[in-house]
């Protein structure tokens, strides 16, 4: 099979731009040839990098009707956004929690924020760790479903969870581990860590050796289980809020394929397919807000 017939791969779709993934690879390629263990080091630092950098999110303005809610997590500020007329006096609505993706921000959720709002709930849009306006520079998976679980705790109770991409990835694993929530929505999830490290070791020529030591070194941040708590079979075990799946068929940075293992292997999953959104468009897609209010109200 030539270059001109392979499948895109997702994890290159992040670090195409600028040229940046040539010099990257060309760098690793040789370190790894010369120890497997710093070329690891190295790419393990890219992994946990988001890119773009937050720089260009906190620079976009915030409607002035948005406040933000800071907060600690394990020594960070985080931030998370509420509607300013939320906190009026006689204002009790059933509270939605917002998460973005990798290299995402929580304003990238606002349409949906602004369609909850108006369905009468009350959505709190949350900047992880590294993103945003939140404070530090890398984060991962492990730390993102901690992020959440703790979110649960100082924000709940919860009606419902609406994550986008990897960040559906980490609530899929919050809730299957004891984050409180009524319902769940589950945008463009991403698939599996294991996958997409493969993906990434793709995209930059990293051999076994290296992703052997990346992947040990994710599942040492999850407490020393494996990578298999975020595959679909573990989750379904797991997962019983009824969870609505929206799904781009046109998806290039999480395909399909991921959506439909869940679909399969959650007991109270419906999978909504639409064409043409890809992945970010879908978030202020109308019939999106529309299945989404729908399925929280």
């Amino acid at each position: 099979m030539s270059d001109k017939t392979l499948p895109p791969n997702p994890a290159a779709l992040f670090y195409a731009a600028g040229g940046g993934q040539r010099l990257l690879r060309g760098a690793l390629d040789l370190l790894q040839r010369l120890s497997p263990r710093l070329a690891a080091d190295l790419a393990y630092q890219i992994f946990v990098t988001p890119l773009p950098t937050k720089q260009a999110a906190r620079r976009r303005p915030v409607p002035p009707e948005w406040q933000p809610l800071h907060w600690l997590f394990e020594g960070r500020r985080l931030v998370a956004w509420q509607r300013r007329d939320a906190a009026a006096p006689g204002i009790v609505r059933p509270r939605v929690l917002l998460v973005h993706g990798w290299a995402g921000d929580a304003q990238q959720m606002r349409p949906l924020g602004e369609a909850l709002w108006r369905a009468g709930l009350d959505p709190l849009l949350l900047d992880l760790p590294a993103h945003g306006r939140s404070s530090g520079r890398q984060s991962h998976l492990p730390e993102f479903v901690r992020a959440l679980r703790a979110a649960g705790q100082h924000f709940g109770p919860l009606r419902g969870v609406v994550a986008h991409s990897l960040g559906a990835l980490a609530a899929s694993q919050a809730l299957a581990g004891g984050l409180a929530s009524e319902r769940l929505v589950l945008l463009a999830a991403s698939a599996p860590p294991s996958q997409v490290l493969g993906w990434f070791g793709g995209s930059f020529g990293l051999g076994r050796a290296v992703q052997a030591r990346m992947r040990q070194r994710l599942e040492a941040l999850s407490g020393g289980q494996g990578l298999e708590i975020f595959e679909p079979a573990w989750l379904g075990a797991r997962l019983k809020q009824p969870t609505l799946l929206l799904h781009d068929s046109e998806d290039r940075a999480a395909p399909l394929a991921a959506a439909h293992a869940l679909a399969v292997a959650l007991p109270q999953a419906r999978l909504q397919v639409s064409s043409g959104l890809g992945h970010r468009r879908l978030l202020a897609d109308a019939a999106t807000l529309a299945a989404v209010c729908s399925h929280l109200g």
